[in-house]
Protein backbone atom coordinates (compact mmCIF):
# COMPACT_ATOMS: atom_id res chain seq x y z
CA UNK A 1 0.00 0.00 0.00
CA UNK A 2 1.50 3.21 -0.90
CA UNK A 3 0.56 6.69 -1.23
CA UNK A 4 0.46 7.70 -5.36
CA UNK A 5 -0.46 11.03 -6.70
CA UNK A 6 -1.56 10.56 -10.10
CA UNK A 7 -4.32 13.12 -10.09
CA UNK A 8 -3.29 16.62 -9.09
CA UNK A 9 -1.86 18.00 -12.18
CA UNK A 10 -5.25 17.24 -13.74
CA UNK A 11 -7.15 18.83 -10.39
CA UNK A 12 -5.46 21.93 -10.88
CA UNK A 13 -6.51 22.80 -14.25
CA UNK A 14 -10.25 23.31 -12.99
CA UNK A 15 -10.34 27.10 -11.56
CA UNK A 16 -13.01 27.05 -8.47
CA UNK A 17 -14.04 30.34 -6.61
CA UNK A 18 -14.95 28.86 -3.49
CA UNK A 19 -16.78 31.40 -1.95
CA UNK A 20 -18.45 32.63 -5.60
CA UNK A 21 -20.26 28.72 -4.60
CA UNK A 22 -21.52 29.58 -1.09
CA UNK A 23 -22.61 32.78 -1.71
CA UNK A 24 -23.97 31.79 -5.20
CA UNK A 25 -27.52 30.63 -3.38
CA UNK A 26 -28.94 28.17 -1.08
CA UNK A 27 -25.86 25.76 -1.26
CA UNK A 28 -27.63 23.23 0.62
CA UNK A 29 -30.16 23.31 -1.77
CA UNK A 30 -27.67 22.53 -4.19
CA UNK A 31 -26.40 19.65 -2.50
CA UNK A 32 -29.40 17.96 -2.55
CA UNK A 33 -29.55 18.40 -6.18
CA UNK A 34 -26.67 17.00 -6.98
CA UNK A 35 -26.81 14.44 -4.16
CA UNK A 36 -29.43 12.75 -6.74
CA UNK A 37 -26.74 11.94 -9.08
CA UNK A 38 -28.61 13.20 -12.01
CA UNK A 39 -28.70 15.54 -14.91
CA UNK A 40 -28.62 18.38 -12.22
CA UNK A 41 -25.08 17.04 -10.73
CA UNK A 42 -24.35 15.87 -14.65
CA UNK A 43 -25.32 18.28 -16.73
CA UNK A 44 -26.74 21.33 -14.99
CA UNK A 45 -25.58 24.38 -13.57
CA UNK A 46 -22.19 24.84 -12.15
CA UNK A 47 -23.71 25.36 -8.48
CA UNK A 48 -25.39 21.98 -8.44
CA UNK A 49 -22.19 19.91 -10.49
CA UNK A 50 -20.31 19.73 -13.70
CA UNK A 51 -22.27 22.04 -15.64
CA UNK A 52 -22.17 19.65 -18.47
CA UNK A 53 -19.75 16.84 -17.80
CA UNK A 54 -18.90 15.63 -21.62
CA UNK A 55 -15.77 13.72 -22.93
CA UNK A 56 -12.28 16.47 -23.34
CA UNK A 57 -9.84 13.78 -23.12
CA UNK A 58 -8.77 14.70 -19.47
CA UNK A 59 -8.64 11.47 -18.46
CA UNK A 60 -6.58 10.20 -20.87
CA UNK A 61 -3.20 11.28 -18.93
CA UNK A 62 -4.74 9.26 -15.76
CA UNK A 63 -5.15 5.89 -18.03
CA UNK A 64 -2.05 6.52 -19.38
CA UNK A 65 0.01 6.64 -15.79
CA UNK A 66 -1.58 3.73 -14.36
CA UNK A 67 -1.26 1.36 -17.63
CA UNK A 68 2.47 2.33 -16.97
CA UNK A 69 2.47 1.99 -13.03
CA UNK A 70 0.61 -1.08 -12.95
CA UNK A 71 1.99 -2.57 -15.79
CA UNK A 72 -1.83 -3.16 -17.93
CA UNK A 73 -1.45 -5.35 -21.17
CA UNK A 74 -4.06 -6.57 -23.57
CA UNK A 75 -6.35 -9.34 -21.66
CA UNK A 76 -6.07 -7.32 -18.13
CA UNK A 77 -9.25 -6.75 -16.85
CA UNK A 78 -9.98 -3.33 -15.47
CA UNK A 79 -12.91 -1.85 -12.80
CA UNK A 80 -13.72 1.64 -12.43
CA UNK A 81 -15.70 2.07 -9.65
CA UNK A 82 -18.02 5.14 -10.18
CA UNK A 83 -17.38 5.31 -13.66
CA UNK A 84 -20.22 8.08 -14.48
CA UNK A 85 -20.34 8.43 -18.39
CA UNK A 86 -17.06 5.39 -18.94
CA UNK A 87 -14.60 8.61 -19.54
CA UNK A 88 -11.69 6.87 -17.90
CA UNK A 89 -12.48 3.28 -19.32
CA UNK A 90 -12.94 4.36 -22.87
CA UNK A 91 -9.10 6.13 -22.18
CA UNK A 92 -8.18 2.65 -21.08
CA UNK A 93 -9.02 1.14 -24.63
CA UNK A 94 -7.40 3.71 -26.32
CA UNK A 95 -3.82 3.75 -24.59
CA UNK A 96 -3.90 -0.07 -24.07
CA UNK A 97 -5.88 -1.93 -26.85
CA UNK A 98 -7.06 -5.04 -26.15
CA UNK A 99 -8.02 -4.33 -21.77
CA UNK A 100 -11.55 -6.07 -20.79
CA UNK A 101 -13.51 -2.63 -18.87
CA UNK A 102 -16.00 -2.65 -17.02
CA UNK A 103 -17.53 -0.16 -14.40
CA UNK A 104 -20.42 0.37 -12.55
CA UNK A 105 -22.28 3.38 -10.97
CA UNK A 106 -25.41 4.54 -8.88
CA UNK A 107 -26.57 7.31 -11.60
CA UNK A 108 -28.99 6.06 -14.10
CA UNK A 109 -29.11 9.58 -15.65
CA UNK A 110 -24.80 8.99 -16.53
CA UNK A 111 -25.14 5.36 -17.58
CA UNK A 112 -27.51 6.62 -20.29
CA UNK A 113 -25.35 9.12 -21.13
CA UNK A 114 -22.70 7.50 -20.82
CA UNK A 115 -19.77 7.38 -23.60
CA UNK A 116 -21.20 4.79 -26.43
CA UNK A 117 -18.07 3.08 -27.17
CA UNK A 118 -18.24 1.89 -24.03
CA UNK A 119 -21.91 2.37 -22.93
CA UNK A 120 -22.36 -1.94 -22.78
CA UNK A 121 -19.50 -2.30 -19.93
CA UNK A 122 -21.35 -0.37 -17.52
CA UNK A 123 -23.81 -1.08 -15.30
CA UNK A 124 -25.78 0.25 -12.23
CA UNK A 125 -24.73 -0.61 -8.59
CA UNK A 126 -23.49 0.33 -5.67
CA UNK A 127 -19.43 0.23 -4.33
CA UNK A 128 -20.90 -1.61 -1.56
CA UNK A 129 -22.04 -4.72 -2.64
CA UNK A 130 -20.10 -5.45 -6.12
CA UNK A 131 -21.75 -8.17 -8.49
CA UNK A 132 -18.31 -9.65 -9.20
CA UNK A 133 -16.66 -12.76 -8.40
CA UNK A 134 -13.65 -12.68 -6.02
CA UNK A 135 -10.35 -11.93 -7.71
CA UNK A 136 -11.95 -10.62 -11.35
CA UNK A 137 -9.96 -7.76 -11.82
CA UNK A 138 -6.38 -7.21 -12.61
CA UNK A 139 -6.81 -3.04 -11.16
CA UNK A 140 -9.35 -1.72 -10.15
CA UNK A 141 -9.57 1.74 -9.37
CA UNK A 142 -12.17 4.13 -7.74
CA UNK A 143 -11.71 8.01 -8.52
CA UNK A 144 -13.68 10.76 -6.18
CA UNK A 145 -15.97 8.09 -5.40
CA UNK A 146 -15.38 6.89 -1.87
CA UNK A 147 -15.48 10.14 -0.27
CA UNK A 148 -19.67 9.91 -1.36
CA UNK A 149 -20.13 7.11 1.15
CA UNK A 150 -21.16 7.05 4.52
CA UNK A 151 -18.44 5.95 7.31
CA UNK A 152 -20.19 2.32 7.50
CA UNK A 153 -20.38 1.81 3.67
CA UNK A 154 -16.95 3.15 3.10
CA UNK A 155 -15.84 0.32 5.10
CA UNK A 156 -17.86 -2.07 3.08
CA UNK A 157 -16.99 -0.46 0.01
CA UNK A 158 -13.08 -0.85 0.76
CA UNK A 159 -13.42 -4.31 1.52
CA UNK A 160 -15.49 -4.82 -1.46
CA UNK A 161 -12.61 -3.24 -3.67
CA UNK A 162 -10.24 -5.69 -1.55
CA UNK A 163 -12.27 -8.50 -3.08
CA UNK A 164 -12.60 -8.26 -6.34
CA UNK A 165 -9.49 -7.45 -7.19
CA UNK A 166 -6.05 -9.77 -7.50
CA UNK A 167 -2.87 -6.72 -6.66
CA UNK A 168 -3.39 -3.90 -8.27
CA UNK A 169 -5.56 -1.13 -6.81
CA UNK A 170 -5.75 2.18 -6.97
CA UNK A 171 -8.63 4.92 -5.17
CA UNK A 172 -8.51 8.67 -4.96
CA UNK A 173 -10.53 10.34 -2.32
CA UNK A 174 -10.91 13.88 -1.24
CA UNK A 175 -8.86 15.10 1.38
CA UNK A 176 -7.30 18.13 4.20
CA UNK A 177 -3.82 19.16 5.49
CA UNK A 178 -4.23 22.36 7.34
CA UNK A 179 -7.71 24.67 8.25
CA UNK A 180 -7.42 26.44 5.01
CA UNK A 181 -8.23 23.33 3.18
CA UNK A 182 -10.79 21.92 5.02
CA UNK A 183 -12.72 25.00 4.37
CA UNK A 184 -12.03 25.24 0.73
CA UNK A 185 -13.09 21.44 0.75
CA UNK A 186 -16.58 22.60 2.76
CA UNK A 187 -17.52 25.50 0.24
CA UNK A 188 -16.42 23.76 -2.86
CA UNK A 189 -18.10 20.13 -2.54
CA UNK A 190 -21.45 18.88 -2.96
CA UNK A 191 -21.36 15.29 -2.48
CA UNK A 192 -18.98 14.80 0.10
CA UNK A 193 -20.00 12.38 3.44
CA UNK A 194 -16.62 11.94 4.85
CA UNK A 195 -14.19 14.63 5.09
CA UNK A 196 -10.95 13.39 6.81
CA UNK A 197 -7.43 14.11 6.76
CA UNK A 198 -4.35 11.74 5.18
CA UNK A 199 -3.89 10.15 8.50
CA UNK A 200 -7.44 9.69 8.89
CA UNK A 201 -7.87 7.84 5.84
CA UNK A 202 -4.52 5.63 6.43
CA UNK A 203 -6.19 4.54 9.56
CA UNK A 204 -9.37 3.49 7.96
CA UNK A 205 -7.20 1.40 4.82
CA UNK A 206 -5.68 -0.22 7.81
CA UNK A 207 -8.91 -1.33 9.61
CA UNK A 208 -10.51 -2.46 6.34
CA UNK A 209 -7.37 -4.03 5.25
CA UNK A 210 -7.37 -2.52 2.07
CA UNK A 211 -4.00 -2.98 0.31
CA UNK A 212 -4.36 -1.09 -2.61
CA UNK A 213 -2.20 2.20 -3.33
CA UNK A 214 -4.12 5.78 -2.77
CA UNK A 215 -3.80 9.57 -3.73
CA UNK A 216 -5.81 12.52 -2.70
CA UNK A 217 -7.61 15.28 -4.24
CA UNK A 218 -6.64 18.56 -2.07
CA UNK A 219 -8.90 21.70 -2.23
CA UNK A 220 -5.95 24.46 -2.28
Amino acid sequence: MAHIDLLSEIHRRSKRDYLARVLAGNKAEFATLAKKFDVEYWDGDRNTGYAGYRYDGRWRALAERLVERYGIKPGDRILDIGCGKGFLLYDFTQVAPGVEIQGIDVSAYALANAKEEVAANLELGTATALPYPTGSFDLVISINTLHNLFIEELYEALREIERVGKSSKYIVMDSYRNEQEKVNLLYWQLTCECFFTPREWEFIFRQTGYTGDYGFVYFE
